[in-house]
């Protein structure tokens, strides 16, 4: 059924909101203020989806999308190619002060800044997952979907990812192939097989290395070394397979400094490294508190603290576990900090979490986000504890996408008065509080 909507505001998750007979539709491939038909994809009993497929009066913002696989039951893996990029970070920004201010009560004027290395918003994705159909043939999934839209390049994709030509490339019996480009110079691909398949590797580079994911974290190396060098400043970082790391070419530096920035770290002071990964943040905290401090990170993967204890092995003052942060504080008797750096998964750190942090009376807590709504739920339970908000930087680290991130430094102030306990986010929000399922 397709139907003419005004457009209105953002909502977060690469969509816009309109109404339609007095529901609220969530249209993609839409911008603010845009008049356009809009074909409905999807109907609950709370609110519509929408594909806007034919634009009646255009927004000053909107561009052609230069990926010709983009649009209205194409590739999902970009929500913002129809808009400028002076654009797409407006509409990031009014997501993150949106959020902010609906979850938990916080105003925020900020801007989405650029990270180097991707001027024109395209050639910066250093790690694409393409998923596999059952002839073998590589693509990414359509939004909402498991269908597969084959595809011959992805210009979002780093060039040293699109020179491996895995694209191109048949996989039969693969579920999915993942291509990573590392700034150290090394290309891997990681191969998903079918249950009870083996992959036929489809002949490579010999200087790319192949592994096989055994699930789990584990890998298994078919070719090449087990690992990749990503390199920030001065110093390497060893990332196993296909472990974690930021996929913009810039983040990782951007994140560094901007982390450094708010945490002040300074000389014999104790610092925790939460959700440390490979161990970046912790890189530059020991340095800055010095042999007369410590640095403790925590890390889930086993595989990723090995990694970081090899990567600051000429650091001693920097230690690492392997636990869940919800338990890893108690298990190793932690009862006090100086500051706290966290970076976890987009589920944010949730009440548990929170609510142990505060017991550590950190001065400074520095959060990385890359969900600006679970972050704002996780401020507003830190407000109610005693923690401003005192500063927050917005990164335009996934150009072409509705996905930003965040730093935000909360300093222990009791004597601030919390926010009004807000309920806890669920996804895409709009007027009366309309909140769908979440998106990846």
């Amino acid at each position: 059924m397709a139907v003419e909507l005004t457009v209105g505001p953002v909502a977060h998750g690469g969509w816009c909101v309109a109404r339609h007979d007095g529901r609220v539709v969530f249209v993609r491939h839409a911008l603010p203020g845009e008049r356009v038909m809009a074909e409905i994809t999807e109907e609950t009993t709370r609110f519509l989806r929408a594909d806007a497929v034919e634009i009646l009066e255009p927004s000053a913002d909107r561009v052609v999308p230069p990926c010709p696989f983009a649009g209205p039951g194409r590739c999902g893996g970009c929500d913002w190619q129809h808009a400028s990029l002076d654009a797409q970070r407006r509409l990031k920004a009014d997501v993150v002060a949106e959020q902010l201010k609906r979850l938990a009560g916080i105003d925020w004027k900020g801007t989405v800044e650029e990270v180097p290395g991707a001027p024109d918003g395209l050639g910066w994705r250093t790690r694409v997952q393409f998923a596999v159909n059952r002839d073998g043939v590589p693509g990414l999934r359509r939004h909402r979907s498991h269908d597969i839209e084959p595809i011959d390049a992805c210009l979002i994709a780093h060039a040293e990812v699109e020179n491996v030509g895995a694209e191109v490339m048949n996989w039969r019996h693969a579920s999915s192939v993942e291509v990573i480009a590392s700034s150290g110079g090394d290309q891997a691909v990681v191969v998903a097989p079918k249950p009870r398949r083996t992959v036929a590797v489809p002949d490579l580079d010999t200087s790319v290395a192949v592994f096989v994911d055994e699930g789990k974290g584990r890998s298994r190396v078919v070719h090449g070394r087990n690992h990749l060098t990503e390199r920030v400043g001065e110093r390497d970082f060893q990332v196993t397979g296909s472990g974690f790391w930021q996929v913009h070419p810039g983040s990782a530096a951007t994140l560094l400094g901007t982390v450094l920035e708010f945490a002040d770290p300074k000389p014999g002071e104790w610092a925790l490294d939460l959700y440390c990964g490979v161990g970046l943040f912790a890189a530059g905290l020991a340095e800055a508190v010095g042999p007369e401090g410590a640095v403790f990170g925590v890390e889930s993967e086993s595989v990723s603290v090995r990694d970081a204890e090899r990567n600051l092995r000429d650091l001693p003052q920097a230690r690492f576990a392997r636990g869940r942060v919800e338990n890893a504080l108690d298990h190793f008797d932690i009862e006090r900090a100086d500051l706290v750096v966290v970076d976890p998964p987009r589920a944010g750190l949730g009440r548990e979490v929170v609510n142990r942090l505060v017991t550590l009376q950190a001065s400074r807590i520095v959060y990385v986000s890359c969900d600006p709504a679970t972050l704002a739920r996780d401020l507003a339970w830190f407000g109610e504890q005693g923690y401003r908000l005192a500063d927050l930087r917005a990164f335009d680290g996934f150009p072409m996408t509705h996905h930003v991130e965040c730093v935000a430094l909360l300093i222990n102030d009791p004597d601030s008065v919390p926010a009004e306990p807000v309920g806890a986010p669920t996804g895409e929000s709009a007027t009366d509080d309309v909140s769908p399922v979440p998106e990846d």
